[in-house]
């Protein structure tokens, strides 16, 4: 089929989720907590199994040493942090040993999922000694007031929806799912179906795009050759389509996961929500105008890990740039030791910076902010921010495409190194020019 085996082996585990969700929904569910743990134990380590054999080893080491220091000591602050540098020291470990200077789906890739897992199940365990008053609210409702046994923590760790490619989602809410405390919603069927319906248009569309729009045009000498405009169109479409790979495969994970029941969040004017795990809005992703709503609707579960676990967690530093900087910092550092990630995410925070900046101050002007949102201007304002948005969300992208330095400098040069020269300057060039108007 023209993939590589570890992406097809991948991509087939994915779907795999449905059946194995069936068989769970037909055999286990509302059965004995201890049967719905094994089966997820026994299909999760399958399926690890499948895609990286005895190199599964690592998942598993990782989550019965985490488990067992916690069994051994409190959960203090320094066992917390011994943790998270054990958790976050392996996996960099292993990009060092097994990386290559692509993008790897090795043992790494579910790896960093784990990681993630583990150390927000290590400060879950950490914020039950205190008591509601002293939590927020999302830590509130992720603290475990009881160490949960080493069968529920496996199944949880192993979930075979989750296991691979995520989503993150805390230990509590699986402790409810197979405590059933999600039976309000039993119709999973006609929603998964609906995401995987979407997943598979979104992957078709991906398929399609991937023909035309293709990583080693962008760095050929004909691409070189092009006049500005086009490049920077091609760089947009070209970002867009490859994001549209990640959609796609949230999107059929997410489907098998709310087929398995796990993605219940309550209810809405009486009608079962199935938003718990969702990891991408795809509406607010393509209406999108700003950086912002990429942010708020792409990734979604990991972006909010990240700011439950590490953003507000640097709040002792007393500034929220700061702190995103070190949230920022944690993410480079956890997608691998490739460069590109380093720059991507330096990207992220300088565009964020501009966009936040240049709203906040055209808000401090009534009547500017009142003309832009006006009839007609605002209209307008919305297509300067689609192809804003698409074509720097390209330039934004080519570093965590290519990773390596030789390659996406090249793309950069060719595109005349625009976004720094948009962005960079901002705050002591453009910004006073924009004061003065």
């Amino acid at each position: 089929v023209g993939i590589s085996e570890p992406a097809l082996r991948l991509f087939l585990s994915v779907l795999l989720g449905y059946p194995i969700a069936w068989i769970y929904r037909q055999s286990f569910y509302g059965k004995q907590q201890i049967q719905q743990h094994l089966f997820f134990i026994i299909s999760g380590l399958a399926i690890g199994y499948f895609n990286y054999g005895f190199d599964l080893v690592h998942s598993l080491f990782t989550i019965l040493f985490t488990y067992g220091v916690l069994a051994l000591f409190e959960a203090t602050e320094i066992i917390v942090g011994f943790l998270f540098l054990f958790n976050m020291g392996y996996l960099i470990g292993g990009y060092y040993f097994v990386g290559t200077e692509e993008y790897d789906l090795s043992w790494t890739m579910a790896q960093c999922v784990l990681t993630l897992r583990l150390i927000g199940f290590v400060f879950d365990t950490y914020d039950g000694r205190f008591p509601d008053e002293k939590l927020g609210a999302l830590n509130r409702k992720a603290a475990l007031r009881q160490r949960p046994g080493l069968l529920e923590t496996l199944g949880f760790m192993y979930f075979p929806a989750a296991f691979l490619i995520g989503p993150q989602f805390p230990l509590r809410r699986y402790q409810e799912f197979v405590g059933g405390e999600y039976k309000d919603g039993p119709d999973t069927v006609i929603p998964s179906m609906k995401r995987f319906a979407l997943g598979a248009i979104y992957l078709g569309v991906y398929q399609v795009g991937n023909m035309y729009f293709y990583d080693s045009y962008v760095l050929s000498e004909e691409f070189s050759t092009l006049a500005l405009w086009k490049k920077l169109g091609y760089c947009g479409i070209w970002g867009r389509v490859a994001l549209y790979k990640y959609i796609s495969i949230w999107l059929l994970g997410e489907g098998s996961c709310i087929l398995f029941g796990i993605s219940y969040n309550g209810k809405k004017d009486d009608e079962p929500q199935w938003d718990g795990c969702r990891n991408i809005d795809a509406y607010i992703f393509e209406t999108a105008t700003q950086f912002d709503h990429y942010i708020r609707s792409f990734n979604i579960n990991t972006n909010t890990w990240i700011a439950q676990y590490v953003y507000k967690r640097l709040k002792f530093l007393n500034n929220k740039y700061l702190s995103q900087i070190g949230a920022l910092l944690f993410l480079a550092v956890w997608h691998g030791l490739h460069t590109g990630y380093y720059v991507c995410f330096f990207n992220e925070f300088i565009v964020m910076f501009f966009e936040r900046d240049l709203i906040n101050m055209l808000k401090k002007n009534p009547k500017v902010w009142d003309f832009l949102n006006q009839r007609g201007i605002s209209e307008l304002c919305f297509i300067i921010g689609k192809f804003y948005t698409i074509v720097f969300m390209g330039w934004c992208f080519y570093p965590m495409q290519f990773l390596k330095f030789e390659k996406y400098w090249k793309a950069y040069s060719d595109i005349y190194f625009i976004g720094f020269l948009v962005f960079i300057p901002w705050p002591i060039l453009y910004k006073p020019i924009l004061k003065t108007l």
